[in-house]
Parts: structure tokens; sequence; C-alpha cells
């Protein structure tokens, strides 16, 4: 499909060829016939696009904050990777359209297969030929109505401007004044007036002006001072009711002179984006209330509203940004709006750019509502054409020679492309072959990165390839399993990064398909989690300094994790599992990995909680069959400026010290060696990569035996319960896996399993 995609690093504009978007659980799949384009919020977008980096810099002090101490703690190599990859991925545009539903993800059932919709949400509602989007961002258009496309396209805009209105509470028969007379303003004039109340409006622009009153507006000025002696003319001096302000500049004119033209106790509310230095003795002898009125509408932002359609009920939140939406959309069906004055500028999705030099005032015209359109889209009765959604070759497909890897990736996001590509990219006879993500847009930029043959919409295709036979996973944590599986029934091999699955039931079901390969004739199947820290030089050093110690060990890891907010995917138990799933099995692997053998037992207690956290400062202790004692003490309550990583190991009068893989300390008989990373620490990836595809290829056995992983990956579960509960749990690997084979994928109770693993 046709996507119009942004270089994050010069703001360039490109109309790119990607694979349609999947669909997800959740979502519809809506191939879109219109999209509007946004002056505000889009102009900003590629204007900061466009600025160097020093202005960046200058613009976004809280990222230059974020690098610096990134430095502090990785070093500037890594740093300077990890923003030039930030900046080489294209950002994705858009977030209000209108089209046809073409098919519906598991979970959706109110919303069918042609239906014409409304859709938005940045990221979701794009500048793209088909868009997948959350439930509760769709917005049915009335079947009876005649509204087309393009008046429906603005319902996202529509909706930002009821959510002000209502954030306002003004009431029938006020006089209310609109500073911005652009398409927010526009709008709002139009939706006031069918509220019963009179409309004061203002704009430097003389023909918005006079459209806002053919648009229902009693009357408007072009001049501050004449919007004052109106705003008092028309209320008998006593100013207006409230005060909605639909600009879009830094300056904080538009504040003040609210503040000037409104009533005592009147309500002021910020719908676009202007400078908020308020002047406090204006505010502060009217009591004016000053208030932000935040996009769409409740439900914005909250990622169970938004991502898992968890709608508010009705009788608590009557208006929601869905109901919005909705109700916009019945403005229009009731012909109470008119949005064709509104509409100034048609392109077609392949001249996006021509549209984007009109809203940067590069072709010197005026402007309100610019569309996009898309010739593709069909009607409802010729779905079967729409829907023919195919991969995006990018060159010939490659041949894989006898005993090389031919290579597919699921999920192509950051740290995949910024690490795990890379280091694969570095080594001889693997070929990309064919790469997959939820978005076309990422999905692209790791075909043009790293060279892969082609970008495929769904995995399937990727499995049923028979000339991949190595698969990559690194997608969000709660799709690991599904897709473990999957791959292996296709018989190829699987590396996937931390963590394997969530749950036991997954990790069971694992092991019996693993089994399921072991017994087909001259196969050994192979699967690897990215436990990447056994593989780094420092570790391999500090293994062999250990195994010359013949007694138990007492191994201590201090992790200055940082802070993530609560509401962050990762910290999501559906999606992310929770930081000890998605990051403590790495050191619950590395202790492991040290000690020899798996955890006998597991306890955990959790640091209280102010409300700041998510069960992400814990210390866990690990108990091993030889005796060997570890601890990791996981925070985010530090400063991300200090060492990230920080392991002491005694025993057997020696002692160690590897410090966040940069310096590693070891002592014994009195004498200390010193080992020091050169340019930039390794956490093992690029050996962890190359020891996967010589796996692959049969040089050498499974880097970590399956039973290892098992052992990591349950000894982690169990300190997650362990953690919730306060109580020690036994680590079992050997009876869970003879458990795991004698259940069946429909029999798997997790509460049995636990009582049959106890040792």
């Amino acid at each position: 499909m046709k996507q119009l995609l942004q270089d994050a690093r010069s703001g360039e504009l490109a109309v790119a060829e990607v694979p349609a978007p999947q669909v997800l659980p959740g979502c519809a799949l809506v191939r879109t016939a219109v999209s509007l384009v946004s002056a505000g919020t889009e102009r900003a977008s590629a204007e900061f696009a466009r600025k160097s980096l020093i202005e960046k810099a200058k613009a976004r002090p809280d990222l230059v904050r974020d690098v610096v101490a990134k430095i502090q703690r990785d070093g500037a190599s890594a740093t300077f990777d990890a923003v030039r990859s930030r900046l080489s991925q294209p950002q994705t545009l858009g977030y209000s359209s209108a089209g046809t539903v073409v098919a519906v993800g598991d979970g959706v059932f109110d919303i069918r297969v042609g239906d014409r919709v409304a859709c938005a949400g940045a990221g979701h509602a794009v500048h793209g030929e088909f868009a997948c989007v959350p439930r509760l961002l769709v917005a049915r258009i009335p079947e009876s109505a005649n509204v087309s496309f393009e008046e429906a396209a603005f319902a996202t805009v529509g909706a930002i401007c009821l959510h002000g209105i209502r954030t306002a509470d003004i009431a029938l028969g006020e006089i209310v004044a609109v500073i911005g007379l652009g398409l927010l303003g526009q709008i709002a004039v139009q939706l006031l007036r069918v509220a019963g109340c009179r409309v004061l409006g203002m704009d430097p622009v003389e023909s918005r002006a006079k459209l806002a009153i053919q648009n229902g507006a009693d009357a408007a000025s072009i001049a501050e001072r004449d919007f004052r002696d109106l705003c008092f003319q028309k209320t008998g001096g006593v100013g207006v009711d409230a005060v909605l302000i639909t600009a879009e500049t830094v300056m904080s004119g538009p504040v003040n002179l609210a503040a000037e033209v409104a009533r005592d106790r009147a309500t002021i509310v910020a719908v676009g984006t202007v400078g908020m230095e308020l002047e406090r003795k204006l505010y502060y002898e009217k009591e004016l209330t000053f208030r932000i009125s935040r996009s769409y509408g409740p439900g914005r932002y909250d990622a169970a509203y938004e991502q898992k359609g968890r709608d508010y009920p009705i009788g608590h939140v009557r208006w929601t940004e869905t109901r919005n939406m909705q109700a916009f959309l019945q403005f229009i069906t009731d012909r109470k709006l008119g949005l064709d004055s509104l509409i100034t500028h048609r392109f077609p999705i392949d001249e996006a750019r021509h549209a984007y030099d009109l809203i940067l005032g590069r072709r010197g015209e005026p402007f309100l509502g610019v569309l996009l359109t898309y010739a593709g889209h069909r009607s409802s009765r010729e779905l079967k054409v729409a829907t023919n959604i195919r991969d995006i070759e990018l060159s010939h497909r490659k041949a894989v020679e006898q005993g090389n890897v031919g290579l597919a990736v699921l999920g192509a996001g950051a740290f995949a492309q910024n690490t795990l590509l890379p280091a694969l990219k570095e080594i001889p006879g693997i070929s990309f072959i064919g790469v997959c993500n939820a978005t076309g847009a990422r999905s692209r930029s790791a075909v043009e990165k790293f060279g892969f043959s082609y970008c495929s919409p769904g995995e399937d295709e990727l499995l049923r390839d028979p000339g991949i036979n190595a698969v990559l996973i690194a997608t969000r944590h709660h799709l690991h399993a599904g897709q473990v599986l999957g791959a292996l029934s296709a018989h190829k091999a699987v590396f996937c990064e931390k963590p394997l699955c969530l749950t036991e039931s997954e990790l069971a079901s694992i092991v019996r398909a693993m089994a399921a390969e072991e017994r087909r004739p001259a196969n050994v199947p192979l699967l690897m989690a990215g436990f990447n820290r056994r593989f780094a030089p420092m570790a391999q050093e500090l293994k062999e300094f250990v195994a010359q110690i013949h007694e138990p060990l007492s191994m201590n890891y201090r992790v200055n994790a940082g802070y993530i907010p609560v509401d962050h995917w990762v910290n999501d138990p559906e999606i992310g599992g929770g930081r000890i799933l998605g990051e403590v099995c790495h050191y619950v692997d590395f202790l492991s990995f040290l000690a020899g053998t798996a955890p006998v037992e597991v306890r955990g207690e959790v640091i209280g909680n102010p409300g700041h956290y998510s069960m992400d400062n814990i210390v866990a202790t690990l108990k091993f069959a030889n005796g060997t004692l570890g601890t990791i003490s996981y925070m985010a309550n530090g400063d991300k400026s200090s060492s990230k990583e920080r392991l002491e190991v005694f025993g057997g009068g020696s002692a160690a010290v590897l410090e966040d893989f940069r310096r590693l300390e070891l002592v014994r008989n009195g004498r200390k060696t010193i080992s020091r990373a050169r340019w930039k620490q390794d956490k093992g990836h690029r050996a962890e990569m190359r020891a996967f595809a010589e796996a692959v290829c049969g040089k050498i056995p499974p880097p970590i035996p399956f039973e290892e992983i098992v052992g990591s990956t349950l000894a982690t579960l169990r300190l997650q319960n362990a953690c919730q509960t306060g109580e020690p749990l036994r680590v079992c690997p050997g009876e869970f896996i003879s458990w795991a084979l004698r259940e069946s994928d429909d029999a798997v109770d997790v509460r049995a399993a636990k009582k049959s693993a106890s040792c």
C-alpha cells in the first residue's frame, strides 16, 4: 500500500510502498478513502523534523537531558548509535480519516466488514491506503446517512472541538469568544451555534473572519483592539461567558487577550497549542478559570481504553472520545454543520508532499481543510478487490545456499534494528529474506537498512517460505509464545528475544512443541532465548574464573534499572508481563549460568510502593542445588545517570566484580586482574547472534541447552509469583518438563503444574 512517511532526521516526505498493517485483536482494518491533514499538529511535526540537531536540542531540552544521562551510563558511542538509529526510523503522519472496514480482529463484534467509519489516533488513522485502528478509535457512520467520506474525515477534529466546548462547561444562551478561526475555530463556531450560543470570533486573517460570520458567528474581528471592543459591546460591558482558544502559536498573546475579554469568573479553555505565560493580574482580579482541553475527550492517552477497548460506563463518563466522534457524525447527518466551505484543497496521496508545502507556507496560498484522497478505495460491494493485500517485493528472493541461514524477522522495532540485526549483518552466510512488523513503515525501514528481499503484512507467509530456515522473534512479549510455537511447527530454528513466554502454561506448550520436533527423523530442533549476557566477553572470563572455585558462591547483582511509567506497555501484565518477566529474567539466567545450574528455590520482596512504581523495586534471593546463593536487587527508584549493573561474586578465597560490562576485576591469592572495555560495553549481543547462526548451520550444538532456557524462564515466572505472595517457591525444571510432556495442551492447569513441579 502507499503511505506517507517522514524522515525524522531531515524532515523530508515520501510516499512509500509498504505492507498493509496487520489486523490486530481488538482492531479494525480500514481501507482509507479520505484523510485530513492537520494544519496545526502536522505542521508543527514537520517543522520540528526539519530542524538541525542543535535546533532540535533547543526545542526539546528534556530529550537532551535523557541523552546526557545515557552518555554517562552507557558511553558516547552507544548513545550515538541509539540516537542515530532513532532518527533513522520513518515517522508516520496523520490522525483523522474515514474509509471502509475490510477486516476485523478478534474481540470486535459491533463493527462489520463493509461498515463506513471515521477513524482517529496518531499512529492509527495514518495517511495511508490501509489503517489498523483500535475499536474505540473507530466511529461508525450512520448507515442511513448521506455523509460523505470527506465530511467523515473531519470527525477527529470535530471531537477535539466538542471536547473543548464541554471542558468550558458552556450553557445554552451564553456568549462565547473563539480566538483563532482556523479549521478548529471554524468548526467550534458552528458547534457553538448548534448549542444555542452567541459566538464572537477573532483571527488576523480577514478571509477567515468573514467565513466565521458565514458559518454562524454573530461578529468577528481581525484586530485585538477591535475584538476587545466587540466583546464588551455585545455583552453590555460585562465580558464573554467563556473563551475557546483555537489558535496555534508559541506566543502568549491569545491567553492574555482571552483574560481581557472574559467576564468575572469566566472559563478560558486552550484547545490549540499556544504559549501559556499568563499575566497573573488579569486572571487574579477576575478569578478566571484556565483549562487545557486534552485532545478528543476522556479515554485519550489511556492504553486500557484506546488499545484494549475497555470503554467507560456511560453513566459515569457520558462523553468519551468515541462518543464525541459519534456525536459529531450525527450533527453532519442532521445537516446542522456545513463542512464543504471548510475544504480548500484536495490532493491524491501520490501528491501528499504538495499538501505539506501548502501548510508549511511554501505555496503562499490560504488554506483551511486539506484532504488527501485515495483513488484505490472501493465501495463495500467491491471489497474483494480492496482486500487484496500482498507482500512488498523489494528485490529478487535470495537463494539460500546449503549450510547458510535464510532469516525471517518478526518484529522490526527499535531493539531489533538497533542491536540484533546489525549484529547479524556482520556475520557471513546470512540471507535476510523476509520481515514482518505490525506497521508497514517499520517493515519497509528494516528492508532498506538490512537488505531483506521482501516485507510481509503477516507472519504466515514467512513461516511458509521454504527459503527461510530461521526465525528471529522481537515482537512485544505477549506474542512470543504463540510465534515460537508457530515457527517450531513450521520446522524453523527460532531465536526469541526474552522473555520466552508470560505464563507457565505457555512454557509447557513450548516444551511439548520442542519434544515433537525432536521426534522428527534426523532433526535437531533449535530454540534460543535472548539471554545475551552469558555471551559477553567479560561474562566468559568471569565464568572461567569461578569454574576454578570448588565451593558454593555468593553472588550479589545490583541493577539500577531506572523508572518507566506505570502505564508503559512493559508494565502491562497482559502485554509486557511486567519488568520481572521482561528484564529480571536476564539476571536470573546470568546467575544460573555462573552457578552452573538452575535455581531450586526463589523468593522475592517488593519495596513499599507509594503508587509511583509497578512492582519494579524488588530484592530476590535465588538458592541453587550446589549451595550457591544469589541476590538480585532490581531498582527503578535510582538515578539513571548512575551505572546500571554491578555484580559481585565471592567464594573459595576469591572475589570478582563486574561493573556494567565495562570493567571486570578478578582477585585471587592477593593478585588482582582488571579488564576494561576498549570502546564501549559489550553485553554479548554480537556473540549471541553469531552462536545462533552457527547453530542453525549445524556447526555447533544449541548455544543454550533447552533445559537451561526452561530453568531460567520457570525460575523467573516463579519469582514473579513469589514477589506477589511473599512466599518462597521451589523450582525444578526437570520435574516441570516431565509434567508438561504428560499433559495435553487442552489440559494445562498452572496450579497443577506447580504442584507437580514441587521438589
